[in-house]
Order: structure tokens, then C-alpha cells, then sequence
């Protein structure tokens, strides 16, 4: 296998989220409220990405997650602020 197709086999198994969510500006808990508005709209077991900036959401997406039983599958430095990707499990 070459680099070129691994990188490609890696990229298929992360598929781009089905909904982005632009939180950029908000204080908690928007963010959060954002998310649990809109999850429903995705497909169980596709993905949903928030973009935020407040620091708090680094910690309250998680915890959200976790209370909730949605997966959360990882953070992304930006510029300015962060990308957050999480599966809906239900």
C-alpha cells in the first residue's frame, strides 16, 4: 500500500461531518443548547461538528457527550477557537 492510498483508506474512515454548527462567539452554555437543538437532525451514527471559541466549551461538549451517550470523537485547533465532532448514538 502507498502513503497515497493509507492516507486515502484513513480519510474514507473519517467521513466530513454531516452538520456544522457555528457557535464562534458564543459564551456557554449557547454552544451546548446548539447542539442538543440540532443533533436530532443528523442520522443516527453520522457526526455533527460545532465550531466554538469560548474555552469552556472544551470541557462542557464532553461532559455533554458523556450525560447525554453521544459519542465524542475529537477536537481540532482553529485559528480561532475550536472544532468539535460529535456521533449521534441515538
Amino acid at each position: 500500500m502507498t502513503p497515497q492510498q493509507h492516507a486515502a483508506g484513513q480519510q474514507a474512515a473519517a467521513p466530513a461531518p454531516m452538520l456544522t454548527i457555528d457557535a464562534l462567539g458564543k459564551k456557554c452554555p449557547i454552544p451546548i443548547i446548539m447542539l442538543a437543538e440540532r443533533i436530532r437532525e443528523v442520522p443516527i451514527g453520522q457526526t455533527v461538528e460545532v465550531l466554538a471559541d469560548d474555552p469552556a466549551a472544551k470541557s462542557d461538549l464532553p461532559a455533554w457527550c458523556a450525560l447525554k451517550s453521544q459519542e465524542f470523537v475529537r477536537t481540532a485547533d482553529l485559528a480561532d477557537g475550536w472544532s468539535f465532532v460529535v456521533r449521534r448514538m441515538y
